[in-house]
């Protein structure tokens, strides 16, 4: 059996390079990631409502400690205005052990601090 991954990258999009801002520094503030990476301009190719939908987007890719995935999810969710926000959480297998060290203690609950 392997241990579930201490640490992820989440991944969003959204439809405007202030709102990519806007999710990325909310985020870092409320300590739910260590940092927030925004990649832009991207083109999404996607179905909605039945249709193929042809899109800008900016994607933001926040680095947590899985322990604060849940918290990170119900805040992009919160802060994001698509109906269907794209968050998809990718294991990260190895790292430097510095880095690493860094996004858990950057990402720790206020109460452990």
């Amino acid at each position: 059996m392997t241990a579930p991954p201490a640490w992820l990258t989440v991944l969003t999009t959204t439809d405007s390079e202030a709102k990519a801002h806007a999710l990325a520094q909310s985020a870092v503030e409320a300590r739910l990631a260590a940092c927030a990476q925004i990649s832009a301009p991207i083109t999404s190719v996607y179905r909605w409502q039945n249709a193929i939908e042809t899109t800008e987007e900016w994607q933001v890719l926040f680095k947590t400690a899985a322990e604060r995935y849940d918290e990170l999810e119900e805040h992009i969710e919160r802060e994001h205005d698509y109906d269907t926000p794209e968050i998809i959480a990718l294991p990260v297998i190895r790292g430097s052990a510095r880095y690493l060290g860094w996004v858990t203690a950057e990402t720790a609950p206020p109460a452990a601090l």
